[in-house]
């Protein structure tokens, strides 16, 4: 049993101790990939947080981006957050894909106005604007 518990205290000091590593990152590293980088998980949990209480997002939409900070907030992962470099990878897909498909379901300007972080990575993230329907009566 003292074993079990020795291995429990490192694999939560180190969950802590990279968690302190991104926060650390996201604000010490100059501008660039590194830093956008190590700043997307928290940035991720700041805008799930605004969507949850912004009225003019849907309840699906509301129900995917709590899952999505969920899983973020979750100890237990596909893959085990103190792996450097891929620990994270899965809470970057659920987040990815619960902001893609919340994306078709929010004005774009609302995910925006939620996200914390620099505009461009969440533009990507989403992908192209859908298109505007055709104004009725246009011929070509």
């Amino acid at each position: 049993m003292r074993h079990w518990l020795i291995g429990l205290g490192i694999a939560v000091a180190c969950l802590l101790a990279s968690w302190a590593l991104l926060v650390l990152l996201a604000r010490r590293l100059p501008p660039g990939i590194l830093r956008d980088l190590a700043a997307f998980i928290p940035d991720c949990l700041t805008t799930v947080r605004r969507l949850r209480r912004d009225p003019r997002v849907p309840r699906r939409a509301k129900a995917a981006i709590v899952f999505a900070g969920l899983w973020l907030a979750s100890p237990i992962d596909l893959i085990p957050e103190f792996l450097p470099v891929i620990g994270p990878l899965d809470d970057i897909v659920v987040v990815a894909l619960a902001l893609r498909y919340a994306g078709r379901q929010v004005p774009r300007q609302v995910l925006l106005d939620a996200w914390p972080g620099e505009p461009r990575l969440l533009l990507r993230l989403l992908g192209p604007a859908p298109a505007e329907p055709a104004a009725e009566g246009r011929e070509r």
